[in-house]
């Protein structure tokens, strides 16, 4: 209810009636006056309750009337009466019906109740309640009521003492109140005149108002006190203490900071009183020394704890509110705080001021104020820093000095610090069991427990707050090191919460402007910035030195936490101010925390050293930065190895150091983007932890506890086991976090990885040690997670993995850096990058660069990882690669002889996959270097089978060629249109290999130079496949190649190709191969260097020659072919002249190939076939087949059209004209001439006496040579001269000639018995057969050959009996040749001789009457031949062969003596007859014997040949003697005289002697010889004559055998005569018999006189041989001696006779 409603002054004036009525029954008896008094006051407030509405206000208004009894009562002294007007009077106070005057009146009541010493308790209620319910008492009567609760402060009573202290500080809060709710009420309405400036007199308080002018003088007089000088309105003060003082203006001061900050007169004040008066009282602490001697030359004051604790609190106040308006007495009360916290002040000075620093830290704001206002002055105090210094050097202190006299330090003080251990004093929780230990710092063997002081943030203050006291309080041990511990730590989180806001607030600043103006630059106040930057400049070596001495000190986990959370957060926001030393120095710092004590790290160490040694003064104190010590007895939960390049003992890591670690891992991963060049201090630390640990990484770089058998001496704790997951999780975070780091930050991470790498390198270089491959694991780990902007770490990233790691000699080390290099590029290229990566080329090409340069390394595993990757690639992601086809290509091709077969066989695996899958989706600019690729395997020689399959690649990819044909030349084309357009842009020529070849055909011509490159490898098995496969491509597909580019296949592919193999085998070694790799057996003909290329030559040519064969007409369109062909015949005639069976053979084969080229066929109608033949399917055809050469198609570059114009060439015979005769004829004259050179070569015979190995021609080769000359003389015979036939016959017979090697002749030679022609003599004879036909046919001219032929054939005729020798070589016959003896063996020449016979024969008798058979006498010479074999006869090697002589000339003489008499009048034939003569002759009369074995059935055979002769003699030649030379019918007629009385050997048996006697031919002899002596038809004298003289010689011859005869047998007696002259004078005997009956005969006219006289002389010597005793002579005798008796007749008369 409040005190204005009706009720409640209906019951104030009830009430004031019934105190005033008390109070008249109480005064009734002693004091009248007051009595009188009340009853009257009784009439007055009934007289206002019925008068005035208003009954308050008139209260007021009379209330010095009504309070007067009242104040009557007080003055009698009388304690019930006092009291009971003391009651009443704080009624009317309390309803503020007491007016100024009665107030006034009231105190100076209270005052003189005071003097006499009443109701004092009373009298500071009603003094509290006066002031406090209204504000009607100012000035004097206020001082006074103040001054009045002063002195009651003062009593000997301690309970009035206090009541009163209180009131004092009441009454004050209510005068500043006042002022307060003054200025409230003023505030906005009246204007205030201007302060007066400069104003220094201090009672010149005119311009305030009541409640302020009351304020100030009492806070003036407040600071006299203090001051202890007099006040000037407290008037009547008698005495004051100064604690109570300074506590009073330490109140207002900090309950009413608005008054001094908005009234100058109240900031005068401060500035002139408070603080000159607080300096002054702080001297004798300043100036004291704990423990100095006291010989010093005054003595010296010493501190007072109540003072020096309450100016200290003053000052926190100062500081905290008035800190702008004093600025530089703020400076000095800092400074001395500082001074404060020395080591050698008392230990209770120490913690307040450590307590008052404290309350400092929890105001960031005014830390900053500060380093703006000081530290940031020039010739300033560096007032921040030194407050932050002078922590830690108390702190440091603290560890290092012993805490002198404070021994009870255990023995905790009474109040809060009691509550304070009790609350902190046991550690967090505990750790082991049940055991609980406290929480402390251990430093060098000082133990400092560690209490809970205050809720972190806020500066609870135990000391200061001990106002009580009066001596210093012993402090508990440890207590100033846990607040100066509260205060670092709180200063640490003030700050840089207080900057991070502040800069977080700019960041979004600026984001909005950025997004308001797009287009312009945020520019940040440059002030904060610097102010931050200074703070932190000022503070970062105190708090580095003190935060790592406590860390290196702790024992327990919270506190570390704590330390490490506080270095952490320096660092974080150092790193984003761009600090860079301080960040590194606490990165350091928690580095050093993490690794075991003494742990040598290069990087931490260097790091340290520009720290160490500095050391800080503040004022003449030092603050050193402390290296750790680490003897904190720290539970060790790893032992392990060091990460070093030599080998050291074990270290220990403690739960500290993990603890430590867990930070670290915290400040990389929440705090990355500040690091920058710290990554390498946290990465290089983390890296040792890492191995000292074990870990180990695995696929994709994250790290797994590694194998126990690490090092024998790893040792972890199962504690640490469990936490190593989970450690090596936050690894893999925190690398993953990298992704959201920014671009630069990510550099300094990829470029500490990579120093670390390095590091890491260099440690493991000279050893096979395990290396640490922390950094390339996390590279890769790294790459993985930045894929989205992988570019711009792409180049490093992999620069460094591929000089450095990959080519390490550590294998560990080179596998880890390919497989993170390798793992990188997969995922970089299976990432969906934004564009994808199809249209980002650059991209593409950059991810797979890297990929090629592995190339380069040396090291096989490296190569192995790198195609295995290439396989991968292409597994998933082959389709994709468009641009980086070359790249990959590149890498599968990069093979070379010196790696192993498994590098050559993952690359070909890959390869294949190529080849098999992605050809049609590369660019077809690839295609080339697939072709190249594909050829490099073919000639790697490490993997046969590798080589090989590439050949069958080859051919597969030619097939692709082929089937895309078209689709591959668009493409290509277009390529080289845009490629073209940049040349000339750039003004260079287009430089690609086979230019000017159209594209596709260059593909081609890639293609078929590969091959080519193949076709000459060292191994047989690459060549062979290899040439197979170049010629069944260019055979099956050389239809898609333009016209021109032919041109370059013939002399850059095939003659280059030619000539290549040509050399090699011309210079191939001879020497045996043993056989290959132990259980293959090499074949006789291929265990040569030079046999095994033998076989590639013969493949080459003859596919060279197979496709001059099969695209003709396409060749001979280029330009040159010509010289083509030319070059080509040179290549078979330096095969041909070979020393090689083999190759010479095969060349001899490509040749009759080129020669056996028959016109194609020229009519169009052929279109399809040819169509068919090169492969296009018949459909495409038939619909088309209307069109002819010149009509244009409807389908533009349709195939058909395309293939039109490829083969067009051959499908258009050239047009039949002179030009292409004339070529033509040029082409087969070049033919010719190479065949006779190479006839020539091949048939010369050895000149000097011939060496073991001089080569000699195989038979099979001297064949197909000769074989060739029928078809090539089709083609030349109308311009073959005579010339031309020499040099051919030189040739047939050198051939013919050449001897067969003895191991050879089984298989070529017949056996001897049968008359068999050899291959090569046929083919000899049917050269001569074809020539022969041809002149037979031929113009005239041509006859001429005719002698030449038969000249050659008869030279062929003579080997039946002397065979060819050939040089100087020795031969052994056939027939006497133990194979294995004779090297070379004579042929069996004599079928071919008796072959050429027939020969002779047949073709004599058809040209015996040509002019020049005529003219070179050629029957002349087949006489001259025949009289050999005939003369020999039996001694003829074989016997047919004079059989046929004989025979042969028979016929001969019966075409040919016609043919003689016909033109003997020319004289043609003189020289024969004395040729034909000696022939009959050494015939008839051979000198040979025959065998011995001839049976007689054979004998007469031979005889009828004899008489055959003789029968000729007497048909064909005696009846024309008048046209026959006369010696010779001479010659004749002797000869059949000789054979008419043949003699024969004496070898005869008797049995055999009449047959072996020749009888029948010497019979016919003699006939004949009779017949023409006595011919009637003698025309001419000469034919007389020769008769005649036939006769006389054979009737001479007879005389003298008879008379021999006789003579032997009369010498002989009884003996017998030898036989043979028997046997002679029977013949004789028996030819007279004959004569006589021819005599019979002939008309006796025709005998010549002399005759008859030598006929009859015979008789007496036949007469004389009576006698002999030979029964068979005797009988002959007898038939001889019987026709006598015919010619006995009378003699007739002379006269008669002579007439006639």
């Amino acid at each position: 209810m409040s005190t204005s409603s009706p009720e409640a002054v209906k019951k104030l004036l009830e009430n004031m009636q019934t105190d005033l009525r008390s109070l008249s029954m109480e005064c009734k008896k002693k004091f009248p006056p007051v009595k009188e008094a009340a009853e009257s006051g009784i009439v007055k407030i009934k007289t206002i309750a019925a008068r005035n509405t208003e009954i308050l206000g008139a209260l007021k208004e009379n209330s010095s009337e009504v309070v007067q009894p009242f104040l009557m009562g007080c003055g009698t002294k009388e304690p019930k009466i006092t009291q009971l007007c003391l009651a009443a009077i704080q009624r009317l106070m309390s309803h503020e019906v007491v007016s100024e005057a009665a107030a006034g009146n009231i105190i100076n009541m209270l005052w003189q109740l005071m003097e006499n010493g009443l109701e004092e308790l009373k009298l500071l209620q009603t003094v509290l309640v006066l002031l406090t319910t209204n504000t009607v008492v100012h000035d004097e009567v206020l001082s006074k009521a103040i001054v009045l609760c002063f002195r009651l402060h003062f009593t000997k009573d301690n309970i009035t003492n206090n009541t009163a202290a209180a009131t004092v500080r009441q009454v004050v809060t209510v005068v500043f109140e006042r002022m307060v709710a003054e200025d409230e009420r003023y505030q906005g309405i009246v204007e205030h005149p201007p302060p007066v400036q400069g104003n220094t007199n201090r009672r010149s308080v005119s311009t305030l108002r009541p409640s302020a002018k009351d304020a100030y003088m009492l806070f003036q007089d407040l600071c006299q006190l203090v001051n202890a000088d007099a006040p000037y309105w407290l008037v009547g003060m008698t005495e004051m203490t100064r604690t109570f003082g300074l506590e009073l203006l330490e109140s207002v001061l900090n309950d009413f900071p608005g008054v001094f900050l908005q009234h100058q007169e109240f900031s005068f004040l401060l500035k002139e009183r408070v603080c000159p008066l607080v300096i002054k009282l702080f001297s004798p602490n300043i100036k004291f020394r704990q423990g100095s001697s006291s010989a010093s030359p005054a003595p010296v004051e010493k501190p007072y704890f109540p003072i020096c604790m309450r100016l200290l609190r003053v000052v926190s106040v100062l500081i905290k509110h008035f800190y702008s308006l004093l600025v530089t007495e703020c400076e000095i009360f800092l400074s001395l705080l500082v001074k404060f916290l020395d080591g050698e002040k008392p230990q209770w000075l120490r913690a307040v001021a450590v307590e008052s620093v404290h309350r400092l830290c929890v105001q960031p704001h005014l830390l900053r104020s500060f380093c703006q206002s000081y530290d940031m002055k020039q010739h300033s105090t560096k007032v921040f820093r030194d407050i932050v210094n002078a922590l830690g050097s108390f702190i440091q202190s603290l560890f290092i000095l012993p805490n002198l006299g404070n021994n009870a330090a255990l023995s905790a003080p009474a109040g809060s610090g009691a509550q304070g251990s009790s609350q902190g004093g046991l550690g967090p929780g505990g750790i082991n069991g049940n055991q609980t230990t406290q929480a402390a710092f251990e430093y060098r063997g000082t133990w400092i427990p560690l209490m809970t002081v205050s809720v972190q943030g806020s500066a609870k203050a135990t000391y200061l707050e001990m106002l009580d006291k009066v001596e210093p309080p012993s402090i508990p041990e440890g207590y100033a090191m846990s607040v100066a511990f509260s205060a670092l730590l709180d200063l640490v989180r003030g700050i840089t919460s207080m900057i991070e806001r502040e800069l977080a607030a700019e960041e979004g600043a600026a984001a909005e402007f950025r997004e308001t103006h797009p287009g312009q630059q945020w520019q940040p106040q440059p002030g904060a910035h610097q102010v931050w930057e200074e703070m932190v400049s000022a503070c970062w070596c105190g708090l580095l030195a003190a935060l790592s001495l406590l860390l290196d000190a702790s024992t327990d986990e919270t506190a570390t936490e704590n330390i490490l959370k506080a270095e952490l957060t320096v660092a974080s926001l150092c790193g984003r101010l761009g600090l860079v030393t301080p960040r590194d120095a606490f990165i350091t710092a928690i580095c050093k925390a993490s690794l075991p004590p003494h742990y040598t790290l290069t990087v931490l160490n260097s790091n340290a050293a520009s720290l160490t040694g500095k050391s800080y003064s503040i004022l003449g104190q030092t603050v050193q930065i402390i290296s750790p010590s680490s003897e904190s007895h720290q539970q060790v939960v790893a032992v392990g190895q060091p990460l070093a390049s030599q080998p050291q003992g074990t270290v220990v890591l403690t739960s500290k150091n993990l603890q430590c670690m867990r930070t670290l891992l915290n400040l990389a991963h929440c705090h990355g983007a500040v690091l920058g060049t710290s990554w390498q201090l946290v990465l290089a630390t983390l890296q040792h932890l890492v191995w000292i640990l074990g870990l180990k990484p695995g696929p994709g770089g994250v790290l797994k506890p590694g194998r126990a058998v690490e090092g024998p001496s790893t040792v972890l704790t199962t504690a640490v086991m469990t936490d190593l997951p989970f450690i090596a999780n936050i690894l893999s975070r925190l690398f993953e976090s990298s992704q959201y780091l920014d671009d630069v930050s990510l550099h300094h991470l990829i470029n500490a990885l990579c120093s670390l790498s390095l590091e890491a390198m260099e440690m493991a270089s000279g050893n096979n040690k395990e290396p640490s491959l922390f950094a390339v694991a996390k590279l890769l780990e790294t790459g993985l997670v930045n894929m989205d902007r992988i570019e711009i770490l792409w180049r490093p990233l992999t620069g460094h993995l591929l000089e450095k790691v990959c080519q390490h000699t550590n294998s560990r080390m080179r596998e880890w850096g390919a497989e993170a290099l390798t793992a990188l590029i997969k995922a970089g290229l299976a990432y969906k990058h934004d564009p994808p990566l199809a249209q980002n080329q650059r991209l593409q090409l950059l991810l797979l660069n890297p990929l090629k340069e592995l190339s380069n390394v040396l090291h096989a595993d490296i190569r192995q990882k790198q195609l295995e990757s290439v396989l991968q690639i292409l597994q998933s992601q082959g389709d994709g690669l468009g641009p980086g086809w070359p790249l990959v290509l590149g890498v599968i091709g990069a093979i070379r002889n010196d790696q192993g077969e498994s590098l050559i066989r993952t690359a070909f695996q890959c390869l294949q996959l190529v080849v098999t899958d992605f050809l049609p989706t590369m660019p077809c600019t690839c295609l080339q270097i697939v072709v190249d690729v594909a050829g490099s395997f073919g000639l790697q020689n490490q993997e046969l089978n590798i080589s090989l399959t590439s050949i069958g690649l080859l051919w597969n990819i030619s097939d692709y060629f082929f089937q895309r044909g078209e689709a591959i030349t668009q493409d290509l084309e277009r390529e080289e249109e845009a490629l073209q357009k940049q040349a000339k842009e750039k003004g260079e020529t287009l430089n690609r290999p086979f230019h000017p070849a159209p594209p596709f055909d260059c593909l081609w011509l890639c293609l078929y130079a590969k091959l080519g490159e193949m076709c000459v490898d060292p191994r047989p098995a690459v060549r062979k496949s290899a040439g197979q496969t170049l010629f069944s491509t260019i055979a099956a597909h050389g239809t898609l190649l333009q016209q021109p580019t032919w041109h370059i296949v013939v002399w850059k592919v095939l003659f280059h190709l030619l000539g290549r193999v040509r050399t090699s085998s011309t210079t191939a070694d001879k020497e045996k191969i043993e056989s290959g790799g132990g259980n293959i057996l090499i074949h006789h003909s291929r265990d040569t260097a030079e046999k095994q290329w033998a076989e590639t030559w013969v493949l080459t040519l003859a596919g060279v020659a197979r496709i001059f064969n099969t695209r003709r007409y396409l060749l001979q369109q280029l330009g040159d072919f010509f010289e083509a062909w030319e070059v080509l015949l040179n290549h078979i005639q330096s095969a041909a002249l070979s020393k090689n069976n083999e190759v010479s053979l095969a060349a001899l084969k490509s040749f009759q190939e080129i020669l056996q080229i028959v016109t194609p066929v020229r009519d169009w109608d052929k279109a399809g076939d040819a169509f068919t033949a090169i492969g296009v399917p018949p459909v495409l055809i038939d619909p088309l087949s209307a069109y002819g050469p010149g009509r244009p198609l409807v389908r533009s570059d349709s195939l058909v059209e395309r293939l039109m114009r490829y083969n067009g060439a051959e499908l258009q015979a050239p047009p039949p004209g002179e030009e292409s005769a004339l070529e033509d004829s040029a082409l087969w004259w070049s033919a010719w001439n190479t065949w006779y050179r190479t006839g020539t070569d091949s048939t010369r015979p050895p000149s000097g006496p011939t060496e073991k190995f001089s080569f000699i021609p195989s038979q099979p080769f001297l064949t197909a040579l000769i074989q060739i000359f029928p078809a090539l003389y089709q083609h030349i015979k109308s311009n073959f001269s005579m010339e031309d036939l020499k040099k051919l016959g030189v040739i047939l017979h050198g051939a013919v000639s050449v001897p067969i090697s003895s191991d050879a002749s089984p298989f070529i030679l017949p056996s001897y018995t049968e008359a068999v022609l050899t291959s090569l003599q046929e083919a000899v004879l049917t050269a001569l057969d074809v020539l022969q036909k041809a002149i037979c046919v031929g113009p005239e001219n041509l006859q001429v050959m005719y002698p030449a032929i038969f000249e050659q054939l008869l030279l062929f005729v003579e080997f039946s009996c002397k065979p060819p020798q050939y040089g100087r070589m020795e031969t052994k016959h056939v027939a006497n040749a133990k194979y294995n003896q004779a090297e070379w063996v004579a042929l069996n020449y004599v079928p071919f001789a008796e072959r050429s016979l027939e020969v002779v024969v047949d073709l004599y008798h058809k040209t015996a009457c040509h002019k020049a058979v005529i003219n070179e006498k050629v029957l002349q010479n087949i006489i001259k031949t025949l009289r050999m074999p005939l003369g020999l006869k039996y001694a003829c090697p074989s016997e047919s062969t004079w059989k046929l002589a004989v025979s042969s000339l028979l016929k001969v003489l019966s075409i040919g003596l016609p043919v003689a008499r016909l033109h003997a009048s020319s004289g043609k034939f003189d020289t024969m007859w004395p040729e034909l003569a000696n022939a009959f002759e050494d015939f008839l009369f051979t000198k040979s014997t025959p065998p011995d074995n001839v049976s007689i059935q054979e004998f007469q055979k031979n005889e009828a040949i004899d008489v055959e002769v003789v029968q000729l003699i007497s048909t064909e030649i005696l009846p024309f003697a008048n046209f026959i030379p006369k010696d010779f019918v001479g010659q004749i007629m002797a000869m059949l005289n000789k054979g008419s009385i043949h003699s024969q050997s004496p070898s005869f048996t008797e049995a055999e002697i009449d047959v072996r006697m020749r009888e029948e031919f010497s019979k016919v002899c003699f006939e004949t010889l009779l017949q023409f002596s006595f011919s009637n038809k003698v025309s001419t004298p000469q034919e007389g004559y020769i008769s005649r003289m036939a006769l006389s010689v054979l009737l001479k011859r007879s005389q003298d055998v008879l008379q021999r005869y006789v003579e032997d047998e009369r010498l002989s007696g009884r003996c017998p005569l030898p036989r043979q002259q028997v046997t002679e004078i029977i013949f004789v005997l028996k030819a007279i018999s004959t004569l006589m009956d021819s005599l019979k005969k002939t008309q006796p006219e025709n005998v010549d006189g002399n005759t008859w006289a030598q006929v009859i002389a015979l008789y007496p010597t036949l007469v004389e041989c009576i006698t002999c005793s030979s029964t068979e002579v005797s009988s002959a005798l007898k038939e001889a001696l019987g026709p006598f008796k015919d010619f006995m007749q009378p003699p007739v008369s002379r006269v008669q006779n002579g007439e006639s």
